[in-house]
């Protein structure tokens, strides 16, 4: 699940800790909120469950009544004896039933939450693999500011070096003092650029901070990974979207979650189709009394509650006639709920084999841009070492060799930029294809 945890090589310490891309996507994924949520809809899920298997148990309830009466009442033998004026009743009854027919109503809506718990299951996996593709993306463009940083490091270098080279030069009287002022100026837009390059790194390790959820940024940095042989380890393993969409479709969670939608939709049309036939209960129930006359001689209440103790066991057979369609209406809204679960699971395919479709043309073209960005950079440091050589034997001009150092950094950019977004597209069409 963890995109590019192959690619990332642990190298050294510095001063504060350096997150590898595997430390920052376990952390995000136990800190981050919509997981969270997620995980909270997966555990209601089960609880539907539990509850829908739980209803083919019987269930039993327990009444204890106290009344007080004035008047005419009726005794403990079930007469009305007018001599009798106040008096206290107390009952007891206990009362249960087992659902034994409800039109196949309970094993569809065990079937049904069993497959929304699936469902949920899958929308967790998701959301984990969503924030790990976030989390990864942005780990790739703080590694790749950090080498921005470093080509502005070296740009600036080329400067201070060649100044002192040219501070040479006026001394010895072979170059004019105002091609150590241009030069001077070169260092100073380098300085500049250097500077911009560490706020951006800077920005870059904040975005990614923030996405992992930390409680406090500071000192955060990663780890940066040996990529040398990347490009030609994944250049290999591209294969045509075809391929990879009929392999996702499978096993990603966005597709089997919406399988599991549908089926569960199928399910609720069945569970809404029950109310049309009969259902059979078997009850059974047990009660008694205690009647106490005021001012008269009464029964013990032992003995009252051995004589008054009354127990029943039945069927009840319950016949759907006329339900003011409320059935049928039931059902209907049903099936509409099937077919536009239906439609969104082919829209969630027809998303995803555009995403790979992208996926894979980024990555081609990724692919041939490094290509291109290798001989642009060697063709680049060739042209810097001969402006370099000319301009020290005093036959080209600080432009040219400024010109010449720019093309170059620009060069370098240009490669690192395709370096990492050729790791991630090949990355995605790999996670796509796990």
């Amino acid at each position: 699940m963890f995109l590019l945890t192959a690619l990332l090589l642990t190298v050294g310490l510095y001063a504060q800790k350096q997150w590898t891309l595997e430390e920052c996507i376990q952390y995000a994924i136990d800190h981050n909120i919509t997981v969270k949520q997620m995980a909270l809809q997966r555990e209601n899920a089960a609880t539907n469950l539990q509850t829908s298997q739980m209803s083919r148990l019987p269930n039993l309830n327990a009444n204890v009544g106290q009344n007080w009466s004035f008047g005419r009442k009726q005794i403990e033998s079930g007469l009305y004896d007018s001599d009798i004026q106040s008096q206290s009743t107390t009952n007891l009854s206990v009362s249960g039933s087992i659902p034994l027919f409800t039109g196949f109503r309970i094993p569809n809506e065990i079937a049904r939450d069993k497959l929304s718990l699936q469902a949920a299951t899958e929308n967790l996996e998701r959301a984990k693999e969503d924030l790990a593709i976030n989390i990864a993306s942005l780990f790739l463009q703080a590694l790749f500011n950090k080498e921005l940083l470093k080509v502005s490091e070296e740009q600036l270098a080329l400067s201070h070096t060649q100044r002192a080279k040219t501070e040479a030069m006026v001394l010895a009287e072979k170059a004019a003092k105002a091609q150590l002022y241009e030069i001077e100026a070169q260092v100073a837009k380098d300085e500049v650029s250097l500077v911009q390059a560490k706020n951006n790194l800077a920005l870059a390790l904040l975005d990614l901070a923030q996405s992992l959820e930390l409680d406090d940024e500071t000192g955060f940095d990663i780890s940066a990974p040996e990529t040398n042989d990347v490009i030609s380890e994944y250049a290999s393993r591209i294969e045509p979207p075809s391929l990879i969409f009929n392999h996702a479709v499978q096993v990603r969670p966005a597709i089997k979650a919406q399988e599991y939608n549908l089926a569960s939709a199928e399910k609720s049309v069945k569970i809404a189709q029950s109310g049309y036939l009969p259902s059979l209960n078997l009850n059974m129930s047990y009660s008694n009394n205690y009647f106490h006359s005021y001012g008269m001689n009464n029964t013990p209440f032992a003995d009252q509650w051995r004589n008054n103790a009354g127990e029943a066991i039945g069927l009840s057979l319950n016949i759907p006639i006329f339900n003011r369609f409320s059935v049928r209406n039931q059902v209907r809204n049903a099936k509409i709920n099937l077919n536009t679960q239906q439609l969104e699971l082919d829209r969630t395919k027809k998303t995803m084999y555009k995403e790979i479709q992208t996926a894979y043309l980024n990555a081609t073209a990724a692919q041939e841009k490094y290509a291109a960005s290798e001989k642009s950079v060697k063709a680049a440091t060739e042209s810097y070492s001969y402006v370099q050589e000319r301009y020290e034997a005093n036959k080209a001009s600080v432009f040219e060799l400024n010109e010449a150092k720019t093309k170059l950094a620009q060069s370098q950019a240009e490669q690192i930029q395709a370096k990492y977004d050729f790791i991630f597209r090949a990355k995605i069409l790999e996670f796509y294809g796990q």
